[in-house]
């Protein structure tokens, strides 16, 4: 008997299908171009005025008539000049500027920490009245103050010289109040967020206040402290009305009132070349500050604790 092959007929098994995979993002019709042209033409724009004058700086013609954003030629000869020039103090300048960058800014922060603090930690009669007096502070026009500070610091300057008006020093002593109001609420609100449980288990301790805040308090705040001495750098670094007002004597003023007299006058088409060279040495330090306390910037309470 002959043997056949039996065949069962039933229903069909379901296809098994794979799924799909995401449709690479080069094969989408480079749906993404836009958003790296967007980047671009925000790059130019930002660095365009960063290469004029860096082009400016480098241009042996050293005049705004003459200048190009790609020189034909390049030279150093314009910081030559910048420093050579006895009539403009170039040196004298950028020396006063870092003093009162530096040591305004260290004041300010220092000042603002020890009144943060108090306000954060301690209670007091009148803190409610002096935080809101701080803040109050803050709304009151700082141009309507520059005639009385400007008389102020004449009557100083005849019993004290060196706090008197044409003063770097002077000068230092009325940037030093002018900013606690945002600092301290600025401050206070990080020394907020440290908890209190670790000031009462140093207190358990036998530790002080003042142990507290310079040994323990402090180290906790680093970022928002070297963030105050940021902004509080570059605020004095490139303040011009108070200079102003206040530096009259080529000797004594600051990088901004002395740049800016090379821009009037009949003078500023010749020195551009000057001008550019000098405000580009003048950016330095803060690109160097911002550069160096970067990752001070991007830390929080934990890494600050931690360190």
């Amino acid at each position: 008997m002959a043997t056949g092959v039996q065949t069962t007929t039933g229903p069909t098994a379901p296809a098994t299908t794979r799924p799909s995979r995401p449709t690479p993002r080069s094969a989408r019709g480079g749906s993404v171009w836009w958003r790296y042209l967007l980047v671009a033409v925000v790059l130019v724009w930002a660095l365009f005025p960063v290469m004029f004058l860096v082009s400016a700086a480098l241009n042996p013609a050293g005049t705004l008539s003459t200048s190009e954003l790609i020189p034909k030629q390049f030279s150093m000869a314009n910081f030559e000049t910048l420093f050579s020039d006895e009539a403009r103090p170039y040196t004298s300048w950028y020396k006063n500027s870092l003093i009162i960058g530096l040591v305004g800014a260290l004041a300010q922060t220092f000042i603002g920490a020890c009144a943060a603090y108090a306000f954060s930690r301690m209670r007091f009669t009148g803190r409610r009245p002096g935080l809101l007096a701080l803040l109050l502070l803050q709304l009151f026009p700082a141009f309507l103050a520059f005639v009385a500070l400007y008389i102020t610091f004449a009557a100083i300057g005849d019993v004290i010289p060196t706090l008197g008006l044409n003063t770097v020093w002077g000068l230092l002593l009325v940037y030093l109040g002018g900013a606690m109001g945002a600092n301290v609420w600025l401050l206070k609100g990080y020394f907020d967020t440290v908890p209190r449980e670790l000031d009462e288990a140093a207190k358990v301790d036998g530790a002080s206040h003042a142990r507290i805040f310079f040994t323990m308090t402090l180290r906790l705040v680093t970022p928002i402290l070297v963030t105050v001495f940021m902004l509080g750098f570059v605020g004095l670094y490139s303040e011009f009305i108070l200079a102003s007002i206040f530096l009259r004597d080529v000797d004594s003023q600051t990088l901004s009132v002395g740049l800016y007299s090379m821009t009037v006058g009949n003078e500023r088409n010749r020195l551009f070349g000057q001008f550019a060279a000098g405000a580009l040495l003048a950016s330095v330090p803060v690109v160097l500050l911002y550069l160096g306390a970067q990752r001070y910037l991007v830390g929080g309470l934990t890494q600050g604790s931690v360190k």
